[in-house]
């Protein structure tokens, strides 16, 4: 890669931290990002280690702030998205998955910003609505934080619940995804080379977010991220 690309799949990487360390929607900007620099199935594979990074300090942090009850619930209906993302993943060209990490990005995004949760009643199928989309999500695109955002504030979590609940989900649903990627050849030695290098970025925004939420006012930040992530999600779409 050309020092440009090193310099986005490096601020991709710094997202990922900053999102797992309480910046809500930051996340996607890493998918977005990794998709434009690497091809973009491979961008899935190169970009897991690097969440699973980041993760590890999410976990540490907040490691007493999880409601199990809750998770548990969710976790099988995680695991049958996965398992469709895992079988759908192959059928698709590079143009084609491509179009669909935007335009999955872009209805995460939609559904973010529209704050579905708070109107949508607490019911088992909207659990597994919920679970099975974001399962999908984050096994074809590593792009299912604002599904699980929805479902966390529709039962109505308490801050430090809802960021340690959330931090559990996907260090449990990313490690699952591991030999999944790994049997779809997208994670290799090579690939986990490149990742490496780029987790150490991922750990430092984990470990500075708060302090990054703290100098810039939240709410304009998020509106900024999320103008960012919509461009990018057209981007690939109409690419």
């Amino acid at each position: 890669m050309d020092w440009a690309s090193w310099v986005l799949a490096g601020l991709a990487a710094l997202s990922v931290g900053l999102g797992k360390g309480g910046i809500p929607g930051v996340g996607n900007l890493a998918v977005v990002l990794f998709a434009m620099v690497f091809d973009p199935k491979a961008s899935v594979g190169l970009l897991l280690p690097v969440l699973i990074a980041a993760d590890v300090v999410a976990v540490t942090v907040y490691r007493r702030h999880v409601e199990w009850h809750y998770l548990l619930r969710l976790l099988p209906w995680l695991g049958v998205g996965i398992v469709l993302g895992y079988f759908v993943f192959d059928w698709l060209s590079n143009t084609g998955f491509q179009r669909l990490i935007g335009s999955i990005v872009l209805l995460m995004t939609f559904m973010r910003m529209l704050k579905l949760g708070a109107v949508i009643p607490h019911h088992y199928l909207f659990r597994a609505g919920m679970g099975i989309t974001g399962g999908f999500a984050t096994m074809v695109a590593n792009a299912a934080g604002p599904v699980a955002q929805i479902y966390f504030l529709s039962i109505g979590l308490p801050k430090l619940a809802f960021i340690g609940t959330g931090a559990w989900c996907f260090f449990i649903v990313n490690l699952v995804k591991v030999p999944l990627q790994v049997d779809l050849g997208i994670i290799h030695f090579e690939s986990l080379k490149t990742s490496f290098l780029l987790a150490p970025l991922a750990i430092l925004g984990a470990l500075v977010a708060p302090r990054v939420v703290s100098w810039i006012p939240q709410k304009q930040f998020e509106r900024l991220v999320w103008v960012f992530i919509i461009f990018v999600g057209l981007k690939l779409v109409i690419a």
